[in-house]
């Protein structure tokens, strides 16, 4: 099962996290990213969520590694990640710095990879935009990402060079994997541009993701991708290739008539 954007600052969304019950016993529960801002509220969520899963998979989003002025843990960049990696090994909950766990299950056996990637600025709205060109224009329109003053990439230069480094990490990672062994691949952003052609202020997809990732879907053996972050919820295929969006998003997205809603997490692999 899979989730993500829960967003738990919000009171309705903290009451979505404290309803959730597993299908079977058994079950896994991917999250990835955005559970929230301030480190209280992430770990209030995944220890609630993994006292009723038998397992839970967490991939940073960017909200978990902003640090706010209100949160008591002031720690920036790297250091923010590995504060919640060791949150997460403590309540036992995987993190793209474990070991990628096997799924014997249903529809298994598949290795899960949380990843983290981050975003290099690469998916411009027009190819001949250089970044500093694309950025200025989405400040233009006031189409701006709040990791822009929150999200500290130290002690990288800035966050593309935090999410190159990551690629490299993680490719050889997963480069190593069984290649008779399927993957789930679950990561923050989608690891391919398409999911962002629908986005109401195409700028946004800026900073959602990376061309370096366009081929890993088909490179590495792949049951589905799972994702979140554009909180547009809804099944695509690429390259034959099922790409989830499991995103729960903001009270007042899911509360709208006619949203597709996921209040509850989505089935990965079919029984």
């Amino acid at each position: 099962m899979a989730i993500s954007d829960l967003h738990v600052a919000y009171e309705e969304n903290r009451k979505i996290v404290a309803d959730l019950r597993p299908e079977s016993d058994g079950d896994w529960l991917i999250v990835a990213g955005d559970v929230g801002e301030r480190t209280e509220d992430i770990a209030w969520a995944l220890e609630a969520l993994s006292r009723v899963y038998a397992k839970v998979i967490w991939a940073p989003g960017n909200h978990e590694l902003w640090t706010p002025r209100e949160d008591p843990v002031q720690l920036r960049g790297v250091e923010r990640y590995r504060y919640l990696v060791d949150l997460c090994r403590d309540l036992g909950v995987v993190t793209p710095e474990d070991p990628y766990p096997l799924w014997e299950g249903a529809g298994g056996p598949v290795a899960v990879a949380p990843l983290f990637l981050l975003y290099d600025y690469t998916w411009r709205t027009s190819p001949h935009l250089t970044q500093e060109e694309a950025l200025a224009a989405a400040h233009e329109r006031g189409v701006v990402c709040t990791d822009e003053f929150l999200l500290h990439p130290d002690p990288y230069p800035t966050r593309e060079a935090w999410c190159h480094a990551r690629i490299k990490e993680t490719e050889a990672r997963l480069a190593e994997v069984d290649p008779e062994i399927p993957l789930v691949l679950a990561n923050h952003y989608p690891l391919v541009r398409e999911p962002t052609r629908i986005l109401r202020y195409p700028e946004f997809a800026l900073w959602c993701g990376t061309d370096a990732t366009a081929d890993w879907h088909t490179r590495f053996r792949t049951a589905a991708m799972v994702y979140g972050h554009l909180h547009i919820p809804r099944t695509t295929w690429h390259d034959g290739v099922r790409f989830e969006e499991v995103s729960v998003g903001y009270p007042r997205e899911w509360m709208r008539p006619g949203h597709p809603g996921t209040q509850r997490p989505r089935r990965v692999l079919v029984r």
